[in-house]
């Protein structure tokens, strides 16, 4: 369950990154546009893993090229996965795993299935795909640190019994804040807050996808 959980989370990060914005459509269009005006994002997740009834403190380094739909997770707790990487891409995801010095590879289309939470994440690589696959709502919005908040809920279109991600993302600078992820019977799994948010840092495509050498590759 955990293994296949965090496979499946890299991509909840595609809602990741003006005001007047009215609707769920809205937002994802400068959301969209924002990522394709930046050649890199990076940023840090930090905040609450609930799993298997148990609470755990999670902290993770994320860095994309959004015009790649090229994804970097890399993990600093919970301690059980400290030094475990993540790279996903349009075609499929590679997990390195550091206690086994093991890379598994998974299929896009098959990652989100098995992730226990019914939600496709790693096939939101951007807005536009968002839009395409998914079912989004703007669920409110709120005034916070001179700019609107804008809360967004995403189910995949054709599964009524998945779970749900809930993105926070500020009118200031269309970047996300808050990232929440629920278990198809409504269960808290993921609470991230999102901080050192940063754009066009250099990051090359083969800095994301670099994993050590000499690892067992294991085809899933």
């Amino acid at each position: 369950m955990k293994k296949a959980f965090f496979l499946s989370l890299t991509a909840a990060l595609a809602l990741l990154p003006q005001a007047g914005a009215q609707s769920a459509g809205d937002v994802l269009y400068k959301v969209d546009q924002m990522q394709k005006s930046a050649r890199d994002l990076s940023f840090r997740l930090s905040g609450r893993l609930v799993l298997e009834g148990a609470n755990q403190n999670m902290d993770v380094f994320v860095k994309t090229i959004p015009s790649k739909d090229v994804v970097r997770m890399e993990f600093r707790q919970p301690q059980s996965l400290s030094g475990d990487v993540i790279v996903s891409d349009r075609r499929e995801v590679r997990q390195y795993w550091s206690m086994s010095n093991q890379i598994t590879v998974t299929p896009l289309s098959r990652a989100g299935a098995r992730s226990g939470l019914g939600l496709d994440f790693t096939q939101l690589g951007s807005a536009a795909n968002l839009s395409s696959n998914y079912n989004v709502r703007l669920l409110g919005t709120s005034n916070a640190g001179g700019g609107r908040l804008f809360k967004l809920a995403a189910t995949p279109k054709g599964n009524a019994q998945a779970g749900t991600a809930h993105v926070w993302v500020t009118d200031r600078g269309w970047r996300p804040t808050r990232i929440q992820m629920y278990q198809p019977g409504g269960q808290l799994a993921v609470d991230l807050n999102v901080s050192g948010f940063k754009t066009n840092a250099g990051i090359t495509e083969a800095q994301l996808r670099a994993l050590p050498r000499g690892a067992r590759v294991v085809q899933q």
